[in-house]
């Protein structure tokens, strides 16, 4: 069973929506490595980000 890794080797990944740096927490413990966004809004809010992004590249 995995644990908190320890405070040297914390663990964070960046939101590319807010980037903002998000640590990681034991509910995300089984599935860190699908974790993508800091938060239920970060992800509602990643189709505005992409769309943002398409027409400025139009």
């Amino acid at each position: 069973m995995s644990h908190k890794p320890s405070n040297k080797n914390q663990l964070y990944k960046i939101c590319p929506v807010c980037q903002r740096r998000f640590d990681w927490r034991k509910k995300w413990q089984k599935v860190w490595q699908e974790v993508r966004y800091c938060s239920k809004r970060c992800r509602g809010n990643r189709q505005i980000i992409n769309r943002k992004g398409t027409n400025e590249a139009v």
